[in-house]
């Protein structure tokens, strides 16, 4: 993709990619209503009255008010611009050629799964998830499929409803994978490493992995260091996306892992 092609989309998408945790934003910008009415409260009330107690209850009420309103922000920003901004140095790292299969793991509303595909001539990229609104606004395949189209690649694209711990693909049939911000929503370390497996599973050996994760990322380099993987690194915390986000990146050991060798490795 040429970098004013970018640029052009970072100004205005065309597609809508919602907002992460909803509920999160919603109760931080309602408890941030909330606790500088409080304040504002206080501060008219016992200021007249009691000076120094009112500036000093009201004041740190102010303060949390800030604070939670400029999170809340912060993750709008995140969602709309950051992310969009960093999508294309994400999958930047899996050096595609155009001819690949490539499977985004907990693919939301498209916002890799397109990028992915705006790259490939004659491959295909395939979106998994389970549609949750909780992780993400308006969450559905429709909207997915409607960003696709409206982004000008829905023929290169195949959404499924599955499970990441249970992915709908044969053995080594990926040549890459990528994921944002989607495996730490997995419960618990076991059912994490599970995803990686499989994940580790569909990839041709040799193929490519970029993860990037709010947390957790260490787990997914112990799981894939655990598989045999040699080449895997993770980054520091990049700060243009909230809150700031690891990239794990990887590549497959040449030597292929049937499906019962990668079930006696998690039993």
């Amino acid at each position: 993709m040429r970098r004013e092609d970018v640029r052009l989309e970072m100004r205005g998408p065309k597609a809508d990619y919602g907002i992460d945790a909803p509920a999160v934003v919603r109760n931080l910008v309602f408890g941030g209503v909330i606790v500088g009415i409080a304040g504002a409260l206080l501060y008219g009330i016992m200021v007249p009255v009691w000076p120094i107690a009112g500036t000093l209850l009201s004041v740190p009420a102010f303060v949390s008010a800030a604070c939670l309103l400029v999170t809340g922000g912060l993750m709008v920003w995140s969602s709309k611009y950051g992310k969009l901004r960093e999508r294309e140095r994400l999958i930047d790292t899996l050096g595609l050629a155009g001819s690949e299969k490539v499977v985004d793991v907990g693919c939301g509303r498209g916002l890799l799964l397109i990028g992915v595909a705006r790259r490939l001539r004659d491959g295909r990229a395939f979106g998994i998830d389970l549609w949750q609104s909780i992780d993400q606004s308006g969450n559905t395949p429709e909207a997915t499929m409607a960003n696709a189209k409206a982004e000008g690649v829905a023929d290169r694209v195949d959404i499924r409803t599955a499970d990441m711990r249970d992915l709908p693909f044969p053995d080594g049939s990926m040549d890459c994978a990528i994921s944002s911000i989607a495996i730490h929503n997995v419960p618990g370390e076991d059912g994490r490493a599970k995803a990686i497996t499989e994940i580790a599973r569909v990839l041709k050996a040799g193929g490519r992995l970029a993860i990037q994760d709010l947390h957790a990322t260490g787990e997914y380099v112990k799981t894939l260091r655990d598989l045999g993987w040699k080449d895997v690194e993770v980054s520091g915390l990049n700060f243009m996306i909230f809150p700031p986000v690891r990239i794990v990146l990887g590549r497959k050991p040449e030597t292929i892992w049937s499906s019962e060798d990668f079930r006696l490795r998690t039993r």
